[in-house]
Order: C-alpha cells, then sequence, then structure tokens
C-alpha cells in the first residue's frame, strides 16, 4: 500500500501531515499563515486560515497538471485572394471555438489564477484524426459547419486550422488562496469538508467542496476537477436553518449539523447533481443535549453531542442515508473525522490527542477501541535559551479545568530566568533568583485590559449553552469589547501577567490573537511561586482556541502536542491490520543496532569463517564413516489420491466422478518423476487415463462460475487445443492439488527457485502469472524448439500485463492500473506453504470492474420498456448478450473476489452516453451512440460493480501513479547499461521516463513527465532507445534524439498509420517495429535504419492477432485468436514467429504454443542468442511446407474455450 497522509492542525494553527509510511508529524513549513482546520483527499488539502479565507495545497506528482486551451482560425476562398481571413457576414468568426459561435481570438486567452502559467507560445495542430495534415495543419470543407477533410478538393471554399496552448498549474505543495470569486461573499468561512470523488471517475479528479460561513450558509464549490483543481464559482445551497458545520463522504453522503443541535441529510446528490436536491431533518443523538460535530464516510455517520460524547449512526447506506437509529460510543471527542475505507479519528476532549478507531472494518463499522497516535513531530527538541527569550505572548485555553504547569528549563540560559506556565498563559521572570510568594492575594494590581476578540472557535462555542457557575460571581455573558473588570474580582482571582526582561517588574496586557472567549468565567492568576500546584487557578474558556504566538518551540520536549482538528480523508489504512505508528518495533531495531555496533566486521569475518571450518570439518568426518555402507533405500515412491470430476472429452461431454492418483518417485540420483492417473467407469468397465510428470507443459486454473476448476496441458493436447480438465470439491483442495502438481512439474525438470533473468513471461485472461525458461534452440533457425513444449510454471500475484528485459527488472500493471516491481521472490498466491513463499513475497491487490447490460426497446404504447420481442437478447444480459445477467445473479470472478461497491451506472462507455446512462441503436446488436435519433428502437446501458482481490506474491507497488502500459529497454544479458531505461503512459494517456531503474534498484527513483498533444494508449522502447508510441485516436508517434544523456528525447514525429487503420499496440524490438490495430491485423514497419528510424512503410502480415512482443533478438511472439487444433479451435493462443533473421526479419510462418485464455506474453527479455548451426533452408522443396499465417477461421463446432476464460 503506497504512503499516504494524515492532516491535523495543532492549538497554535500550524499544519502538520503523518505519513503512512513514516514515524513523525512532518510541518507545513510553506504555511505563513495560522490555520483553523483542514480538510484533505488524497490528491490535495483543503484548508481555512485563520483570515477565513481557503486554501488549497496540492501535493507535488511527477505528473504535472496540464490544460490544453485551443481556438479555431477560419478562411474562405475568393477568387481574388485566395483563402483569406475576409468571411461573409453569415460565416463564423475568424478566431472561434470548434462549433463557431463563440469568438475567441489568441489574445482572449488569460490565465484563470495567479497559480498557473503558460507552458509555451501557441502552435498549430498538424494531427487530425490520428493522421498527419499538411505543414500548416489546414484542413477543407465545402461550407461552415461541414465534415472537414485533411486533403483539399475542387470544392472547397473554406478550410480551418487548431491552433494549440498548455498552461500548467505550479502551485504544488504550497497553500493557494482561492479567491472568493467576482463578487464578495457575505460573510467569511467557518467550516469546509471535502469529498465526493467516488460519485464519477469522469471528469477526471471531480471532487465536492462544501463551506459554511459564520451566518450559517452553505455554499458548494464547482468545476473541481484535475484540470482546475481550485473549480471556478461557488454556489449557495438553501437550507431550513443555520448551520455550523458539514462533513461531505466520499460518495453521495452529506451531514449538517443545525444551530439548534439537530442534523440536515442531502437527499438527491449524483453524478449530474452533485449539490443534491433537498435536505431532511434528522434529530440529535441525545434529546437534552444537541449535536455540536458530524462526520460521514461511505456507508458511517459520527456524531458528537455538546457533551463530547461520541455516536454511530446503524443502516446508512446510499439507499438509506439518513440511517436508522444512533449508537452510544465510549470515549470523549471534541471532534471526529472519517477517512477512506471508513477510518475513523477524532481528538480527545481531555488531552487533545489524535485519536485511531481500531478494528473498523467492512463487517464492523463501529470499530473495537481508540487508541492513541503517539508519534513525535519534526521539530521536537529541549527548550533552548531562543525559544524561552522569544516569548512574548500566550494563549492556549481549553474548555474545562486547565491546571497550570510549569515549564522546566534544561538548558543552561534557562536557569537566568524563570519560565512558568499559568493555566495557558506563560510567565518570564528574567532573574535567576525565586520570587517570595505573598500570602495574601495583592489588593493594588492594576486592573487588566481584554481586547476585543473575533469569532474563530469551535463548534463547540459556537452552539454551546451549558452553564459555568463562579464561585463567588455569577456568569456573564462572554466579553467581546474592551472593557475594565470589577474590583472584587481582582481580589479573589489576580490577573494573568506576562513579564518579559524589558520589563522585569512591570506589568503588560496579554497579547491575544483570534481568541474566544466563551464565558468571563475565571480570571487567571500568577503563581510567583514558579509552580504554584494550590495558587494555579482554573478557567473555561473556550474548547479550542487557535492564535498565534511568538514563539520557535511551542512545546517542551517532554509535552504532547496539542492537536485542534484532524483529517483523514487522505490517508489510506487497512482495517484488518495496524498502522505501523502503533508499532514498537523502533525501539527494538534501535537497541539491536546498538547492540551490533560492538562487534566490528573484522570480528564477524572471523566468526562466520570458523563456524565453516567447523561444519566442514564435522560433514567430512561423518562422510567418510559412513562410506563402506550401502544406501538403505534405492528408490522411494510416494502418492497421494483423491476424488475428483473430469469433463469426459467425448460425446456426451459432462463432468464424470473419478479418482484422481499421483504417483511420485525417485531414483538414485535424487531425481523425481512421476504418474498422473485418472481412473474412471465406462460402460461398467474400469479404465483409466494417464500422464507424466515430466510430459506436462503447464497447470492453469480455470475460470467456472460453478466448479472449482483446473486444466493439465501436455504437448500433444496442447497441439490437440484439448486438455485434461479436473473440477475439485472445494477450492483449498484445488489449490492444494495445484501446488503438489506444480512443485513436482519443477522437480522433474530441475527448476527450483525463482525465474532466471531471460525468461518468457506471460498473463492469462483471470490475471495468472506464469514464466517458462527458454530453451538455447527455441530461436534457432530452421528448427527450433517448439513452443508447445515449452513449459510454464505459475508464479505468485495478479497482473494484467507484464513487461521485463534480460537485466532481471520486471514490471506488472494490475487491473486498476497499479504499477508493480518483481522483487526476485517465486511463491505466493497458491504456493503458501511452500519455503519459496517466504523470501520477498508481500501482499497484492487488485481491482476490477464486472460489467452488466440493460436492454430496452421502444414501443409505440410505454416508449422504452424491458419488454422485448422474442428474438431480442435478455433484457439483462452481458455484452453479447446471449447470456442472462441480472444485479442478483452476476457473482466476482471467483471466489477470491468480493464486491467493494454496489452497482451504478458506467458512463464511461466507447460511442458516449445520455445523462442517465443510455446508448441507442436501431436494433440488437449494432452500433450504439449516446444521443437519440428518430431511427433508434433499442437501447443499452452498462452497469458496473467494483469487486477486490486480495493474494501475495513477488511483488512490490510503485506509486503513486497508475499506468496502462509500460516498457523496458531490450537489452543483451551482458548488457553495461547503468540505467534502465523504462517508459510508461498513466491511465490518462499521459507519457512518462522512470528515472533510476537498475538492476538492483528496479523501482527506480522517480518519474519524468514527457508532453504530448494527445493522450496515448501504447508505447514500446527498442534497442538504440527508438522509443514509439500510439496515441488514443491510433495514429503513431516516433520519439526522436532519445538517448542515454537525454532520456526523455525531444521531440515526437507523427508516423501515418495504415490506410484506413487505428492501430493499438506497438512493440519495438532491436531493429524491428511491429504494431497491432484495432481490427487484429499485424504490421510491420519496412525501412527502419539507423540514419532514418522513423521508416518508410507499413506491410500486412497477419490477422486475428491481439497482442504482439518483439524480443532483443527482434523474435516476434504474438497472442492470437482462432486457432485451430486436431480436436477444437482456440482463442488468446501464444503463438511464436519463425523464420526470423537478420535477412528475413518479417518470418514466414507461426509455431503454435499453449492456447485457449492467454492475454499477455513478452519475450523482450529472452536474449539468449541461438546456438550457430548451419542448416539447410526452409525454401528446400526436400522439406516439408510450413504452417501458413494465421487466417480467419469460421468457428463452427467449438467446444467452448478449451480453458472457459
Amino acid at each position: 500500500m503506497p504512503p499516504s497522509l494524515l492532516w491535523a492542525v495543532d492549538v497554535y494553527g500550524c499544519v502538520y501531515s503523518l505519513s503512512t509510511g513514516g514515524q513523525q508529524w512532518e510541518q507545513c513549513r510553506d504555511a505563513q499563515l495560522e490555520f483553523k482546520r483542514v480538510t484533505a483527499v488524497q490528491q490535495c488539502c483543503w484548508g481555512i486560515a485563520c483570515d477565513h479565507h481557503i486554501y488549497l495545497n496540492v501535493h507535488a506528482s511527477d505528473l504535472p497538471i496540464r490544460y490544453q486551451e485551443d481556438t479555431y482560425e477560419n478562411q474562405r476562398w475568393n477568387p481574388v485572394d485566395g483563402f483569406s481571413d475576409r468571411l461573409l457576414p453569415s460565416d463564423r468568426w475568424q478566431w472561434s471555438d470548434v462549433t463557431g459561435l463563440e469568438n475567441q481570438p489568441l489574445d482572449s486567452f488569460k490565465l484563470p489564477l495567479a497559480n498557473w502559467e503558460w507552458e509555451g507560445d501557441w502552435y498549430i495542430d498538424e494531427n487530425f484524426g490520428g493522421e498527419p495534415t499538411e505543414k500548416e495543419g489546414w484542413t477543407y470543407a465545402m461550407d461552415f459547419p461541414a465534415t472537414y477533410t485533411r486533403d483539399k478538393k475542387w470544392n472547397s471554399c473554406v478550410r480551418r486550422r487548431r491552433w494549440i496552448r498548455y498552461r500548467r498549474y505550479k502551485s504544488r505543495d504550497s497553500w493557494a488562496k482561492i479567491p472568493s470569486q467576482s463578487f464578495q461573499l457575505p460573510d467569511p468561512f467557518n467550516d469546509i469538508s471535502c469529498g465526493g470523488w467516488e460519485i464519477s471517475e469522469e471528469p477526471r479528479g471531480r471532487l465536492s467542496l462544501w463551506a459554511v460561513s459564520l451566518q450559517g450558509k452553505v455554499w458548494f464549490r464547482e468545476g473541481i476537477q484535475h484540470h482546475s483543481p481550485e473549480g471556478t464559482s461557488w454556489e449557495e445551497v438553501t437550507l431550513p436553518g443555520e448551520v455550523v458545520q458539514i462533513s461531505c463522504g466520499p460518495v453521495d453522503l452529506v451531514w449538517a449539523v443545525l444551530w439548534e443541535g439537530q442534523l440536515l441529510v442531502r437527499e438527491g446528490i449524483t453524478r449530474d447533481c452533485p449539490q443534491g436536491s433537498s435536505w431532511v431533518v434528522v434529530d440529535s443523538p441525545s434529546p437534552e443535549v444537541g449535536a455540536i460535530h458530524v462526520a460521514v464516510g461511505v456507508n458511517v455517520v459520527w456524531a458528537i453531542t455538546k457533551d463530547n460524547k461520541v455516536w454511530f449512526r446503524r443502516g446508512v447506506n446510499s439507499h438509506n442515508p439518513c440511517g436508522s437509529g444512533w449508537i452510544g460510543m465510549v470515549g470523549e471527542m471534541v471532534m471526529i473525522n472519517v477517512g477512506l475505507n471508513d477510518q475513523v479519528w477524532g481528538i480527545g476532549c481531555e488531552d487533545r490527542a489524535v485519536y485511531y478507531r481500531q478494528g473498523v472494518t467492512a463487517s464492523e463499522l463501529s470499530g473495537k477501541a481508540w487508541k492513541a497516535v503517539n508519534v513525535p513531530r519534526d521539530g521536537d527538541r529541549s527548550h533552548s535559551s531562543a525559544s524561552a527569550s522569544s516569548l512574548h505572548s500566550a494563549g492556549c485555553f481549553f474548555s474545562g479545568e486547565v491546571r497550570a504547569q510549569s515549564m522546566m528549563s534544561d538548558a543552561d540560559s534557562d536557569s537566568e530566568r524563570g519560565v512558568t506556565e499559568v493555566g495557558g498563559c506563560i510567565v518570564t521572570c528574567p532573574t535567576p533568583e525565586p520570587l517570595s510568594p505573598p500570602l495574601d492575594p495583592p489588593l493594588d494590581v492594576p486592573k487588566p485590559r481584554i481586547p476585543k476578540v473575533t469569532s474563530d472557535s469551535f463548534i463547540s462555542e459556537l452552539v454551546s449553552d451549558r452553564e459555568v457557575k463562579r464561585e463567588g460571581a455569577s456568569a456573564g455573558p462572554a466579553i467581546l469589547e474592551e472593557e475594565l473588570v470589577p474590583g472584587e474580582s481582582q481580589a479573589a482571582f489576580p490577573p494573568a501577567l506576562v513579564l518579559s526582561p524589558s520589563q522585569p517588574r512591570g506589568l503588560m496586557d496579554p497579547q491575544w490573537s483570534n481568541v474566544d472567549l466563551e464565558e468571563a468565567q475565571s480570571h487567571l492568576t500568577v503563581d510567583t511561586r514558579g509552580c504554584g500546584g494550590d495558587g494555579a487557578e482554573t478557567c473555561s474558556l473556550s474548547s479550542v482556541a487557535t492564535y498565534s504566538l511568538a514563539l520557535e518551540e511551542p512545546y517542551g520536549a517532554d509535552e504532547h502536542p496539542l492537536w485542534a482538528w484532524v483529517s483523514g480523508g487522505g490517508c489510506s489504512v487497512d482495517g484488518h491490520s495496524q498502522p505501523h505508528w502503533f508499532n514498537s518495533s523502533t525501539t527494538l531495531a534501535a537497541s539491536v543496532q546498538a547492540m551490533s555496533l560492538s562487534i566490528s566486521p573484522a570480528q564477524t569475518a572471523a566468526w562466520r569463517k570458523q563456524i565453516f571450518e567447523q561444519l566442514s570439518e564435522r560433514s567430512k568426518r561423518e562422510m567418510d564413516n559412513f562410506q563402506h555402507y550401502e544406501q538403505a533405500i534405492e528408490q522411494s515412491v510416494w502418492v497421494k489420491k483423491g476424488t475428483m470430476q473430469w469433463w469426459r472429452d467425448w460425446k456426451p461431454y459432462k463432468w464424470v466422478d473419478v479418482r484422481f492418483a499421483l504417483e511420485q518417485f525417485s531414483g538414485p540420483e535424487v531425481n523425481k518423476d512421476g504418474i498422473l492417473f485418472i481412473y474412471y467407469n465406462f460402460n461398467e468397465e474400469k479404465k483409466y487415463l494417464h500422464a507424466f510428470i515430466n510430459e506436462v507443459t503447464i497447470l492453469v486454473p480455470v475460470l467456472n462460475d460453478a466448479k472449482h476448476t483446473f486444466a493439465i496441458y501436455t504437448a500433444e493436447r496442447t497441439k490437440q487445443r484439448w486438455p485434461i480438465r479436473l473440477a475439485a470439491a472445494t477450492e483449498l483442495e484445488m489449490h492444494d492439488w495445484l501446488a503438489l502438481l506444480s512443485v513436482s512439474c519443477c522437480d522433474s525438470r530441475g527448476l527450483q527457485g525463482p525465474p532466471s533473468h531471460q525468461a518468457i513471461w506471460s498473463v492469462t485472461c483471470k490475471g495468472d502469472i506464469f514464466v517458462s525458461e527458454p530453451s538455447a534452440g527455441l530461436e534457432a533457425s530452421p528448427y527450433p524448439t517448439p513452443c508447445d513444449q515449452m513449459f510454464w510454471r505459475q508464479v505468485g500475484g495478479h497482473l494484467r500485463l507484464v513487461e521485463g528485459n534480460s537485466l532481471g527488472v520486471v514490471w506488472g500493471v494490475g487491473y486498476d492500473h497499479t504499477a508493480w516491481v518483481y522483487t526476485g521472490g517465486y511463491g505466493g498466491g497458491i504456493f503458501q506453504g511452500l519455503p519459496s513463499s517466504t523470501d520477498n513475497i508481500y501482499t497484492q491487490t487488485d481491482v476490477k470492474s464486472v460489467y452488466i447490460y440493460e436492454n430496452q426497446r421502444w414501443n409505440p404504447v410505454t416508449g422504452y420498456t424491458n419488454r422485448g420481442l422474442p428474438t431480442d437478447r435478455y433484457m439483462w444480459s452481458d455484452a453479447s448478450g446471449l447470456q442472462e445477467c441480472t444485479k442478483a445473479n452476476t457473482k466476482p470472478p471467483s471466489p477470491h473476489w468480493t464486491w467493494v461497491s454496489d452497482w451504478s451506472i458506467d458512463y464511461s462507455v466507447s460511442g458516449g452516453t445520455d445523462k442517465e446512462g443510455w446508448q441507442y441503436a436501431a436494433d440488437f446488436p449494432t452500433s450504439y451512440h449516446g444521443h437519440k435519433t428518430l431511427k433508434d428502437f433499442v437501447r443499452r446501458r452498462r452497469w458496473a460493480r467494483k469487486c477486490k482481490l486480495t493474494t501475495t506474491g513477488p511483488w512490490q507497488e510503485v506509486p503513486p501513479i497508475p499506468l496502462i502500459d509500460v516498457s523496458l529497454i531490450p537489452c543483451g544479458g551482458s548488457s553495461g547499461l547503468e540505467q534502465v531505461p523504462l517508459w510508461a503512459i498513466s491511465n490518462k494517456g499521459d507519457v512518462l521516463c522512470r528515472l533510476g531503474v537498475t538492476a538492483l534498484t528496479p523501482a527506480g527513483s522517480s518519474w519524468l513527465h514527457v508532453g504530448t498533444d494527445q493522450p496515448f494508449k501504447s508505447i514500446s522502447i527498442g534497442g538504440a532507445h527508438q522509443v514509439w508510441a500510439i496515441g488514443r485516436e491510433g495514429s503513431t508517434f516516433y520519439r526522436g534524439s532519445v538517448s542515454v544523456q537525454n532520456p526523455a528525447g525531444e521531440c515526437w514525429y507523427h508516423i501515418p498509420s495504415p490506410a484506413k487503420q487505428k492501430l493499438k499496440q506497438v512493440s519495438v524490438g532491436r531493429t524491428s517495429v511491429y504494431t497491432v490495430d484495432e481490427n487484429g491485423n499485424l504490421w510491420y514497419r519496412q525501412g527502419v535504419t539507423p540514419s532514418y528510424p522513423q521508416g518508410s512503410s507499413w506491410e500486412h502480415i497477419s490477422n486475428n492477432v491481439r497482442k504482439v512482443s518483439v524480443g532483443p533478438l527482434d523474435q516476434v511472439w504474438i497472442i492470437a485468436d482462432k486457432v485451430q487444433g486436431s480436436h477444437s479451435l482456440s482463442c488468446r493462443t501464444v503463438c511464436h514467429r519463425l523464420g526470423v533473421q537478420p535477412t528475413e526479419p518479417k518470418g514466414q510462418s507461426w509455431d503454435y504454443g499453449i492456447g485457449g485464455g492467454w492475454d499477455h506474453i513478452t519475450v523482450r527479455a529472452n536474449a539468449m542468442e541461438p546456438p550457430n548451426i548451419r542448416m539447410p533452408s526452409l525454401t528446400d522443396p526436400a522439406l516439408p511446407a510450413p504452417r501458413g499465417p494465421l487466417s480467419l477461421c469460421n468457428v463452427g463446432e467449438v467446444n467452448g474455450n478449451a480453458l472457459g476464460f
């Protein structure tokens, strides 16, 4: 899990952040003002300063925030001037937007705020629909508006071109002030809450920001998204009363607290209406005591009443945002906050410490207990003379009783003056001599002056209705104006004194700033004895007052910080594991380190050498003594039996109960082998199947809704596309058998430990990861090792794609776009009980979406309904419409996956949707579009639900940028590269270059952003640092001038794509460039030379191709569809291109390997040179004809998918 931040504000207004990977609070040094409160999400933090303005702190990232401004230049042709800017009166503006309705000259574009800066000047976009235009970028049409083309025709009377300019957000890791808007808000803000990032994934980075003003009004910030992190404007939300505090959750929960102590719930929050539509009133948890604070998450609501009691709201979810009832919880808090994963944070009432709610899980949302977060701050140190001498004012007050504390001096310079903290005020005396305390309170002490104070306290003060009685005086109203205190009070309660070195014995006015006084309940007395245990009186002022002190160190070395506010909206903590702030391993590690310092390296080396010599001598002595004995056991046999079900591979196809046995034996040379037996009955006759362990090429778990299934392949069954399929009774039993069989297969082939640096990696449609150790003859020509004889073994983890190189650097990308780096281990997943699963194995998570479709047909009476024709698809179905999939019967992909969200409408469907998520078409099935026309009689919309998988494997996460593609440079195993070039594409299409990647540090250090004019979707780096990429529109680009000295290159060159084809993936080898288009065609780039690396033209190689991988020897491997076997047809099959030579880089034919559910393969790590053997050419007529390229096959009769993916 990547590090995330917990934000907090102390009572002095200082902002701190605590990383989940750190051990101390880090102060936000950029803050020039004191802050009252903050609200955080993962990408930024909002705050209200003591000037009541809102500030934004966007976290620094390797990926910049860029916004593209564009405008169109329009021209019309006339016989005199040709194309010119002289347009007809009915034409559009000379400079306009894409519609032509808005006038947009170049000089009309201004930066929205001072937080932005221009990246460069305006330039012409020479890309049109994925194809390069002429050098000037003009596109032509017959008139405005019309369909534009990049070629000029005889009837082209108008033309236009697009101008682009980028602006960049520059205020990262600093507090940027958010202006109110064009008109001044009626009153300043007092509370703020940020959330709503899970309402919709589009637009990117969308947030909901709610604010409360001092007059109790609620405001909503419009337009917050990735390209506009500060938003655009404020919109007032109508209210049934005055609000004092508000809380917004990640999805659609928004609760607020009214001045009277009741609570409000916002209803009607949707993707199209994030502000909601109405309010519902909910009573306070306690009828006698009103609520003062509320905090919401995804499915939880917590509240605090005026007596500081904590309450939990049960029955809260997106369908019932109001919940059903309150439950009282243990503990007293002044405020509470709900963060990610519904984790709960709070601030204690007595000690003002930050507390974490332990045990909060999806099944137990209320948690179990409160635990204080006791970690140091980055500035903690003992008192110094500088901090004491710089003390000019005081002031930290809390509700209830606050007893005087003395600040003990540790430095020598502190002995020169006395420092006493009394009731939150600090008295400084210039001389070390103790002052003689008077026996009676002095009567001639001047009356203190209390200045006017601005209202800036906690909600508990804003709504507090408690009356505190003073001894000898009744509770009076809060003193807001400067006035004198009666003399009677002076005698009983002498005022607080603040003495400075410049005024040794005189009195001065206390310096107050932004302090709320609830009542003049008591006055402060100065205990001139310095430690006044009984002389320190108590006070009851505001719950928390945040104000400025001229202090370098507001806390002492032995004092814990006093917190005023905490926000965990950006802090990701797993409820099942305790954050390591609470681990005591730090002290233990320090003691171990201190103990190890007493042992020198020389002593350690001598000690190890002595032990090694003793063990060697003992081993030799024991072996010599027993050499004359014969071996007691020459061969051992081990058998494991069980019952399973076997898919009978002849008609009628069905599952048959069988007995399954693995017989494993080892010979005198300790080599292990075995045989698999499957015993079944056929026509009341006992029969069996068998397979030798050393002939098994792969064991694959199969996706099956009803059974726990796996498949066993041999070389012969791979050719047939007909594996042995078995089903276990339970998932645990299936995993036990898979682990046992996998280990047996590896033992029979002598494979132990992690994969080699030359390994070939592949990923199935289920996300399972497999590796194969290439043989020396795999790329031999003309007789390579058949790829159906390759042995594949599973590696723990779950990924969507894997890429690596021959230096041992391997990266992967999950379904949730999380980047992972290989740690060098082997195991995890199904290999939990093996010794190999102990080193370099980590927890890995992945999240994917499951989709179903709601289909409707139009009829003249009722319009669109779920009543279709008898020939129509199911009204709830999968994408094909052939299988019924409803919300109730749709399950996660396997029992390993668990739902983590509810069903929601997916608006990010190709072709677009309307505001309700519908796509329209003339009939099923056909192409869909996002707007209704008169000819559309059917419609559909896609529903999505997220599920999560937790497993283990030799992978570590590389935060924080999510990726969709990654590529490492292919190189030889003996390459002298110090830095491994790695390029990637983020999930939003940004191109990135990873710095600091080496064989010892495969994760690298940081990302370098490479600017582009459009989002990309595929990238590959080849030999000699050739970088090719595919744009989201299907166009091809080449990055020029990439080298070791210039890892990011200089500029992009637009390469024309094959005619009428949109490319989707590219792979670059040593000299070859291959691409795959959206129709499954494989293309080879001709004419690529060192002097002309862009090449000259595209040549078609094959069809039915899903993915391609080109290795460091220019070897070509693909994932192909519709590969015919002797028994059936298989999809998603691994295929190898034969005959690839320097003189024949395109190869000649295909060799078919494992198939039936593969989604990705990479051979970019296999730099093993084939043996140099001179053999007859493949063109020799005496040789059998090679298998031709893949051709389109009629699916015809297929036994489903061989693996059921």
